[in-house]
């Protein structure tokens, strides 16, 4: 085994919400970060003002770049791979160029990216970062299952069949996991996955992030994010939410915590789409509703359990209550409500 820093972890997609947020979290309890990102300076203007900077290093990397993450990831003994496309409004629809141009290039990339971890010879395990967009609440017959969890996989079949809201993000999640899992199991890499649902709260990014744009959307009347909103919760029957805070505890969690293993599902609760107008509505009480008018049942038919991250002894700081309000105080904070929202005179 090379020489290794006990502390010293790599992180991916470092100028993304969840990466930049983990970056800032593992500073914070006292890792030395070496953050990867396509554009090193954008990463440095970001992380230039959180605490603990002098333990971070900055990495240019790119997926499809070959060997472009060996650097960065030497002597690290852990990797958190968060770095994803987060493309919602592609209008693609021609599957050649979605497998040739997006799921090719993903698949390649993950498997270079573990490569990389393989010839460090110092990572011990890596934690993926999944999505919830890889779980349904539906069962073969379209009926809603009483209990949604780990198991509960979306078909590829099915995404490539209804091409819904979002569509090639779906695919990209689920290619890629299972292309992680499958090359840490024939190479003997330590991996397990965190699902987050919609990820929200406080934000270190200079725009509001796509997953905080997408929960508010029935606010903004965003005519292109609403749908994958409404297309959420047609597939899971709520909103599942964690805060930011939270996903980032639980990642650095699953990689402190020995007998953890495969997938954790990590939902704080979820809400109706009725439900997060109420909330909304009382924090808003003067905005003038842009999102059209669609029926929604006011309770969810299925649970959505992170029962197995709890049985490991994960505890969450923040409900979905509270993700909600606070996503919509930080978007007016960051001027983004004030410049969508129309208000009441």
């Amino acid at each position: 085994m090379k020489a290794c820093n006990e502390r010293r972890v790599c992180v991916t997609g470092a100028t993304g919400y969840i990466g930049s947020w983990l970056v800032r979290s593992l500073l914070q309890q006292g890792y030395h970060v070496h953050a990867t990102a396509r554009d090193p300076g954008k990463a440095q203007r970001m992380l230039s003002t959180i605490e603990g900077i002098d333990r971070l290093q900055i990495f240019r990397a790119d997926l499809n770049e070959d060997r472009s993450f060996d650097e960065a990831l030497k002597g690290c003994v852990g990797l958190f791979h968060v770095a994803a496309l987060m493309e919602f409004g592609t209008s693609v629809q021609e599957n050649d160029h979605v497998r040739r141009n997006i799921l090719e290039p993903a698949v390649w990339g993950t498997r270079n990216l573990l490569q990389s971890c393989m010839r460090s010879g110092t990572v011990k395990r890596v934690v993926f970062t999944s999505s919830i967009s890889t779980i349904t609440a539906k069962d073969e017959k379209g009926d809603w299952k009483p209990v949604v969890d780990e198991s509960s996989v979306t078909p590829a079949s099915l995404v490539w069949k209804t091409k819904n809201p979002g569509w090639v993000y779906v695919l990209s999640k689920l290619v890629t996991e299972e292309e992680a899992f499958k090359f840490a199991k024939e190479n003997g890499i330590d991996l397990v996955s965190i699902i987050p649902p919609t990820v929200a709260g406080s934000f270190l990014t200079p725009t509001v992030p796509s997953s905080l744009q997408v929960l508010l959307s029935p606010v903004t009347g965003d005519p292109k994010l609403y749908p994958v909103l409404v297309s959420v919760h047609s597939r899971l029957g709520s909103i599942a939410l964690v805060h930011i805070e939270d996903i980032c505890r639980a990642h650095i969690f699953l990689f402190e915590t020995s007998r953890a293993a495969g997938r954790y599902l990590c939902s704080a609760g979820s809400c109706t789409l009725p439900q997060i107008m109420d909330i909304v509505s009382l924090e808003l009480p003067n905005w003038i509703s842009k999102s059209s008018k669609v029926e929604f049942n006011r309770s969810a038919p299925s649970i959505i359990s992170s029962k197995r991250l709890l049985d490991l002894g994960y505890r969450f700081k923040y409900d979905a209550k509270d993700v909600i309000k606070e996503s919509i105080q930080s978007s007016i904070g960051n001027g983004f409500l004030n410049s969508q929202v129309e208000f009441k005179v």
